[in-house]
């Protein structure tokens, strides 16, 4: 007579599997697409199933125990054999191809960044991304859905709020920064963007921190946001840059952003036409990016 496996649930050794090769609930809640609090909770299931603990938890990270580093190498293995054997079948399915248009910095910082765990997770989709600053026409083709950053007008498409920008000061922690009125003695890092209207600058930054007297005419200029980011995380003096676009920066402590204010800016949306974004493919796709936005 033949027995069934026992096996854990499958999702469970998924999220493990994820958690372990990352040593980060964070980062495999983004591959498998789903948040962190799931990934725990998969991971607590198999715990409890096993009677095992699997990892020690510490305040930012996680490490394996000794039950887990004997697991993890062997679900590793099973998992990529069979992904192999799952990728020699692809050449009989026609892959369905999805064009993400975003601007550049959204593009470089949020979707690069996971596209790597978006075709691991997603391999019958050939994800395309259009970074530009410009409005492409997505009722004549051009991308399937947009990332826009504004409150529209989005007409005849249908949007949908992806998460609210934010700004705020940024700098290398080599800098020792604390205090509003260290400020006066840092070289000031200013990014010109096309639209200055959706992002504030350090005038707007010193009006709402109260400091009138902080010289804001000087300091190091670029045209490109992420060479003025770059130009922080080397230390070469303070910016007022996108919290959600620096974020990773910030979790790794290359950056740091050392006290307020911090400003809202506006919404970022999900935005298509009406028949693609009713589409299997395009919700597909939304429901990773709302897990980036989401972060």
């Amino acid at each position: 007579m033949l027995h069934p496996r026992k096996l854990p649930p499958l999702p469970a050794l998924r999220a493990f599997e994820a958690a372990a090769r990352h040593l980060s609930f964070r980062m495999a809640a983004e591959e498998l697409a789903v948040t962190p609090t799931a990934i725990s909770h998969q991971v607590r299931l198999l715990e409890e199933t096993l009677g095992l603990t699997l990892f020690e938890r510490h305040v930012r990270r996680v490490s394996l125990t000794r039950a887990g580093t004997h697991l993890y190498p062997v679900l590793r293995d099973g998992l990529d054999s069979f992904s192999r054997a799952i990728t020699e079948l692809y050449p009989q399915i026609q892959r369905r191809a999805v064009t993400v248009t975003a601007t550049t910095l959204f593009t470089a910082r949020r979707l690069i960044p996971a596209l790597g765990a978006f075709q691991k997770a997603w391999p019958q989709y050939e994800l395309r991304l259009h970074a530009t600053d410009e409005a492409v026409d997505l009722r004549g083709g051009a991308a399937d859905i947009a990332v826009r950053y504004g409150g529209g007008p989005f007409q005849d498409l249908v949007a949908e709020a992806l998460c609210r920008e934010r700004f705020g000061l940024v700098c290398s922690p080599s800098l020792a920064l604390s205090r509003p009125d260290q400020l006066a003695a840092m070289t000031l890092i200013h990014s010109e963007w096309q639209r200055r209207d959706m992002q504030p600058g350090w005038d707007r930054w010193r009006s709402i921190a109260n400091l009138p007297s902080l010289d804001t005419t000087s300091g190091l200029r670029f045209t490109d946001e992420s060479h003025a980011i770059q130009a922080a995380i080397a230390g070469n003096g303070v910016a007022i840059a996108s919290l959600v676009l620096v974020e990773e920066e910030l979790a790794r402590g290359v950056l740091v952003h050392p006290f307020g204010p911090v400003i809202e800016g506006h919404e970022y949306h999900l935005v298509a036409t009406p028949e693609n974004m009713a589409s299997e493919d395009v919700q597909a796709v939304c429901g990773w990016l709302k897990v980036i936005g989401s972060r």
